[in-house]
Formats: structure tokens, C-alpha cells, sequence
């Protein structure tokens, strides 16, 4: 878990540093059709809190390791079940319809043992028929090479309070599909910036493919990008649809 996840004054800045967008109507018109969903890495629980507010009665859970985005989560939906852990401690066995991870959250888990153990507790907690949705960023297209520190962002608090954010990528391997990087964010709420160190994994095609059929998943549709055009070797994200293999 990264440590900006944890810090209750970084976590208040997600939903301003990462606004609604295509990603979320995506995910949100899956909810839509789905009577329960586990959101697996739900951090502030913005997708889960859009769907009941839009009138959604089923079964709305979300998981993440981290108490200060779930602070966030239940001061603003307490009618949703927010718990804390991973899927390490918090187990089911087919419950739910719909599992997903929003918010590129798949790529948290760096190592092969990680994946295998997210993948197959997914995989549990579906229902006969039940789809697994994620999305990771295609290493193809080389996303991290734009994260420099000249690409500031400018964001505001709940409280009214500026904040500036940039990254910085500090080592990149793609053979072994690791990127290092640093967040940093700036402000009058804190006395010196504060520096968080990254680290995410970028899974190409094969590979993803590989894990989710040893995990027992049967890929039934991916996309490229969230208008859902076809995944091209450059495409900037690779959106995988899986069911129950």
C-alpha cells in the first residue's frame, strides 16, 4: 500500500487529483446492471457511492487496505459496506456478480504472488456467470516516460486549500515491467512538501493472459481504451472482461 493512501490529509486530495471521467461511466454502467459488487482497492469509494446514490439496492461493498480513504468513504456513503484489509484476510466465496478494480489499482500489485493470490480470491467471490473488470496501463505506451516533474497540478481541497502535485519517475525497467516514481505534493497544509515513493507494475498482454488462466478466468473481452476501441500494441490501457473459467 502506498503511504499517501494512509496519510488522512494526502488521502482528502484524491477525488480533486483524480477527477470523474471516462474510466468511471465506464465502470458505473457495469454497476448499473450488476445486483452485487465487491470493489476490490475501492479507495475513497467514489464509484461505489455514485451507483447508490443513483438509487442502486444491491449489494455495494468495497475493500481497501488503507483507514484514511475509507474515512473518506463512509463520512460520505455510510448506507455502503466499506471494509478494511485485502483479499489476503477478506475472503468470499461466490458472492457477488460483479468484481472490480478501478483506478489502474491492479498495477499496485508488484509482485507475481500478488496477483496470483488477487486473481484468484476474484475469481472465489464470483458468482456463476460473474465477471471480473480491471484495468492496467499498457506498457506499449509507455505512460511513465509524460510523468515529469514540469507537469504540475494545481488542485483544491474540500477545505479551500491549494495543493500542486507532479510526479517523477526515478528508475524505469520495462523488461521487468517495474516503474519508480515519486509523488509530491506541495501547499501551505504542510511546513515542507511531502514525498511519497511509488512503485507500479506493467503487465503487456501475454503475460496478463498467462495469470488469469492460471487463476481460472476466462478472458472474454478487451479493450484499449475507454470508448471501448480495440487493444492495438500502443493503446494506452489494456481493459480486461473475464468470467469464471
Amino acid at each position: 500500500m502506498d503511504h499517501v493512501f494512509a496519510d488522512l490529509s494526502l488521502a482528502a486530495l484524491y477525488d480533486s487529483l483524480n477527477p470523474w471521467g471516462p474510466g468511471d461511466d465506464f465502470y458505473l454502467g457495469l454497476l448499473r446492471d450488476a445486483g452485487s459488487v465487491l470493489d476490490i482497492g475501492c479507495g475513497t469509494g467514489r464509484l461505489l457511492r455514485r451507483a447508490r446514490a443513483e438509487g442502486h439496492r444491491g449489494r455495494l461493498m468495497g475493500l481497501d487496505p488503507a483507514a484514511a480513504m475509507l474515512v473518506q468513504a463512509r463520512r460520505a456513503r455510510p448506507d455502503v459496506e466499506w471494509v478494511l484489509g485485502d483479499v489476503r484476510v477478506r475472503r468470499w466465496q461466490e458472492e457477488f456478480d460483479l468484481v472490480v478494480m478501478t483506478g489502474h489499482a491492479f498495477q499496485e500489485l508488484v509482485t507475481d504472488e500478488e496477483i496470483r493470490v488477487c486473481l484468484r480470491a476474484a475469481r472465489a467471490a464470483l458468482r456463476d456467470g460473474g465477471r471480473l473488470v480491471f484495468e492496467t496501463r499498457n506498457p506499449g505506451a509507455r505512460a511513465w516516460e509524460r510523468w515529469t516533474p514540469d507537469r504540475v497540478h494545481e488542485i483544491t481541497a474540500a477545505d479551500g486549500t491549494p495543493a500542486r502535485v507532479w510526479h517523477e519517475v526515478r528508475g524505469a525497467d520495462p523488461d521487468r515491467g517495474r516503474v519508480h516514481f515519486t509523488e509530491t505534493y506541495a501547499g501551505p497544509a504542510w511546513p515542507a512538501p511531502r514525498v511519497n515513493h511509488s512503485v507500479l507494475r506493467f503487465l503487456d498482454g501475454g503475460t496478463l493472459a498467462a495469470f488469469l488462466a492460471e487463476a481460472g478466468l476466462t478472458v472474454t473481452a478487451q479493450y484499449g481504451d475507454w470508448n471501448r476501441g480495440p487493444l492495438t500494441d500502443t493503446a494506452p490501457e489494456i481493459i480486461t472482461v473475464a468470467r469464471r473459467g
